[in-house]
């Protein structure tokens, strides 16, 4: 039995393709998939690329225990693993500044 060959049944159909449809200098725009792209600012580190208005890339090493439960935590919570990390983070900056006072920024070197 032998496969059935489609291949310009479209464009017999419309006289030619789609193409034809179209008249000559209009341009179409293809519709993008995704959630749509909001960089409005000014990217001054490459850390800062894709991410949103106040966020910056950052790396770091983590126990594999403690990275499981971050991410079952997240799961439970229907919130994202950068929300649950943000929140640690900030809960540990909060905690320190209540002990010791407000945290100075890293001097600049000369």
């Amino acid at each position: 039995m032998s496969k059935k060959d489609f291949k310009g049944t479209l464009s017999q159909a419309t006289g030619g393709g789609l193409s034809s449809l179209i008249p000559d200098g209009v341009e179409i725009k293809r519709e993008t998939r995704g959630r749509p792209r909001t960089y409005a600012r000014e990217i001054t580190k490459s850390s800062q690329e894709k991410t949103q208005e106040g966020e910056t890339r950052a790396t770091f090493i983590v126990r594999e225990d403690t990275l499981e439960k971050i991410k079952a935590l997240a799961y439970w919570e229907r919130i994202l693993i950068k929300d649950v990390v943000n929140r640690a983070l900030q809960d540990a900056v909060d905690h320190y500044e209540a002990e010791k006072g407000e945290i100075k920024p890293i001097p600049e070197k000369q």
